[in-house]
């Protein structure tokens, strides 16, 4: 079996890989805020499922540490002071995003979505619902929910009950009728199952030959997993200090 720092390194490698990732996309976003080029980041596919990835790829990892730590005896001091950091930042994305984009300011984005996920995963990993193949299955049936859910709400649901859904208050449930307009928007439903999927994931590498476990990271991988331990601090810091540079740059040029 893998031991625990093989397997947190290679989740933080994967996380590190996820934090470049989305350093390159929020780059060419804040290109195309500042003026400098012309993109479709809510609509053109090329961006729309980059975003899809990086997300992906970051709730993968959230939920693959988080079973992780559950199985090495976490308790729940540790666990509720990382969430409160997580929530915390969340908060100053909010803050942030208000000033930036007062009609899109982000009110339920990726790291607020990641502070409710991993609450609700953490209890299930507790509770012991998320054995064997339990993630795959229920994160399938919440991956599915939300887009059959809205097409029941449309064909069937009040004009109240659909308004109501679709608010600030409510549509980080994300059954809505269409996207709200924000910044970033990451919903219960569906990414809910794509964290548990993580779950499931960890599980899997959980059960390895030590043989493939003993495998040395390379330089790259310790590297990128560097990063990935340090991804809060990072994701806080990454976008003030690109848009301070474009700023710094329209204004010398």
């Amino acid at each position: 079996m893998a031991s625990p720092s093989r397997r947190f390194a290679g989740i933080d490698a994967l996380r590190g890989v996820a934090m470049l990732w989305m350093t390159v996309y929020h780059f060419c976003y804040d290109l195309q805020h500042f003026g400098y080029v012309r993109q479709n980041f809510h609509e053109d596919p090329v961006w729309t499922w980059q975003r899809t990835g990086i997300v992906s790829l970051f709730l993968l990892c959230a939920g693959a540490g988080q079973a992780i730590a559950v199985q090495q005896g976490q308790g729940w001091p540790r666990f509720w002071r990382r969430c409160a950091q997580v929530a915390g930042c969340a908060a100053l994305v909010s803050l942030g995003s208000w000033w930036m984009f007062p009609h899109s300011w982000i009110s339920f984005g990726v790291l607020h979505g990641m502070a409710v996920m991993l609450l609700i995963t953490r209890w299930l990993l507790v509770r012991g619902w998320l054995a064997g193949v339990a993630p795959w299955i229920l994160g399938l049936a919440l991956v599915l929910a939300g887009p059959l859910l809205s097409q029941w709400l449309q064909a069937h649901g009040s004009p109240a009950l659909s308004a109501a859904l679709q608010g600030r208050w409510l549509n980080w449930l994300g059954v809505v009728m269409e996207k709200p307009f924000t910044e970033d928007w990451v919903p219960l439903l569906p990414w809910l199952g794509v964290m548990l999927w993580g779950v499931g994931a960890a599980h899997g590498w959980a059960g390895r030959p030590a043989r493939d476990a003993a495998r040395a990271p390379g330089s790259a991988q310790r590297a990128l997993a560097v990063l990935g331990r340090w991804s809060l601090s990072y994701y806080m810091v990454h976008q003030p200090l690109l848009i301070g540079l474009l700023m710094a740059w329209g204004a010398v040029a």
